[in-house]
């Protein structure tokens, strides 16, 4: 098995191709070891010293860490990550939902603001998020209020240095060309 890395816009993230789907729907996010319970590849992650997040694409794992370097670190990635597809566990444990599947639970916008709140999401998977999965990372809309689009940002865009550029410079422009009741947009 031969698993391909790439840099991201994060230097405390890494992406990980294992050449193999790893989540079929949805997405996953883990930001504690308690929280990679719900998935054996994720437990298997933190248990690599230096790891402090864990997020699944569908083809991709992004990995990010403390103050450890990289160098100390992907090896023993790399070796869980082969590790747990040479042995046939399923990626999720099961009966556990993907964090995209409870996402939609915690949206919030005013009655009224369908068809604006339809538009956002639209232009969202069709031209944001393909983009930033390239990058290993994830951006989901959690509400609109008041002409401010609120997101979620996830894998390596959560904590990245570059990603209030890409919010304000790049998703903000995008929606406001399209949209023309937004404002702003924030991540929370």
């Amino acid at each position: 098995m031969f698993i391909q890395t790439e840099s991201t816009p994060n230097p405390a993230t890494l992406k990980f191709l294992p050449g193999k789907v790893v989540l079929e729907n949805g997405t996953a996010e883990f930001r504690s070891a308690a929280e990679a319970e719900k998935s054996p590849l994720a437990a298997r992650l933190f248990d690599v010293p230096g790891v402090t997040g864990v997020y699944f694409g569908y083809d991709f794992i992004t990995v990010s860490k403390n103050d450890a370097e990289w160098q100390h670190l992907k090896p023993a990635i790399l070796g869980s990550i082969m590790e747990h597809f040479m042995s046939g566990q399923p990626v999720m444990g099961g009966g556990s939902a993907m964090a995209e599947d409870l996402d939609e639970e915690g949206e919030f916008f005013e009655e009224g603001d369908e068809t604006v709140v339809a538009t956002i999401k639209e232009l969202l998977e069709t031209r944001v998020r393909p983009a930033v999965a390239q990058d290993g990372g994830d951006i989901t809309f959690k509400g609109y209020k008041d002409g401010t689009v609120y997101l979620n940002m996830k894998g390596a865009c959560a904590g990245c240095p570059s990603s209030t550029a890409t919010l304000k410079h790049g998703v903000q422009n995008l929606l406001k060309h399209f949209v023309p009741e937004v404002q702003a947009v924030e991540a929370l």
